[in-house]
């Protein structure tokens, strides 16, 4: 967590208190570092009587009789509470909005943390030739920033769960082959239209059911890694695909001219299947790190 910076009149304890209210059933990134810094400051947090989640906005939760909100400014906008005093200056942070019972709290500013191995994940997709693209919510200063520090290819801002599904259905028209790979709430619905969807191990649990695949940790290499496997895996079926063929054919012509007796037959049989077989051996991984 970056800052933290309460409303005219509220104070650091109870916004994050009113924050860790709502946070307390979240499955959310944030959720973990609103509730670690509310912890560290001593701040108790109940747990809500009634918890709600909207898709790309935040959270209503509801503790007693007030109503505690805690998300984007958009949120709070439809609610019709004011924020005022807060502003992003583009300083890569991304801001989270409180208000209860009708009350502006205040703004948490909370900056992302690029996992270490994301860069080098990222330029090795690039060097397979794969385009990347990163679909986020949060605002333009974060997405840009997160942007340019990974090298990816393509970036797109302020998206909701919708919008994500939209621009995915949208490559896949263009006839594009799309792997998407997320970890939260609002990646489920863009994850299950992909042409393959890949969650992260440490996500949410419909970002897993969304999926076709989920990578075991949080190592993006590991992806990188699956792709070179998969393209490997795939060359090597279609070369075995081939050379049956050729092999196939040949023996057949052979046949039509009187000119493959049973030893022979027996011979090319045996010496092509080893063949294949030992071209298949390539994808073991001692063959692969030779």
């Amino acid at each position: 967590m970056v800052d933290v910076q309460p409303a005219n009149g509220a104070s650091v304890e109870s916004l994050l208190a009113s924050a860790a209210i709502a946070e307390r059933l979240s499955e959310h990134p944030f959720a973990t570092a609103i509730l670690r810094k509310a912890s560290a400051m001593s701040v108790l947090a109940a747990e809500p009587d009634e918890f709600a989640y909207e898709p790309g906005k935040g959270i209503r939760a509801i503790l007693g009789k007030q109503e505690v909100l805690v998300g984007s400014r958009a949120l709070l906008q439809e609610c019709g509470i004011a924020v005022n005093g807060a502003s992003n200056k583009g300083d890569g942070s991304s801001e989270v909005f409180v208000a209860r019972d009708g009350s502006y709290l205040g703004c948490l500013k909370l900056a992302d943390t690029l996992r270490p191995e994301a860069k080098e994940a990222i330029h090795g997709l690039r060097e397979s030739g794969v385009r990347t693209l990163l679909l986020t919510g949060d605002v333009e200063s974060v997405a840009t920033s997160v942007a340019k520090a990974l090298g990816v290819d393509e970036v797109e801002w302020r998206l909701l769960p919708a919008q994500k599904l939209q621009r995915i259905e949208a490559l896949l028209r263009e006839g594009k082959k799309v792997a998407m790979v997320g970890d939260g709430i609002n990646d489920a619905p863009a994850l299950s239209q992909a042409t393959v969807g890949i969650a992260m191990g440490s996500g949410t649990d419909v970002a897993r059911e969304s999926a076709d695949i989920v990578l075991l940790g949080n190592d993006l290499l590991k992806f990188v890694e699956t792709v070179r496997i998969a393209r490997r895996c795939r060359r090597i079926i279609l070369t075995n695909f081939v050379g049956t063929l050729l092999v196939d054919g040949a023996g057949v012509g052979l046949a039509a001219f009187g000119m493959l007796n049973p030893l022979l037959a027996a011979f090319i049989h045996v010496s092509s299947e080893l063949a294949f077989i030992l071209n298949s051996a390539r994808l073991l991984p001692g063959a692969q790190r030779a």
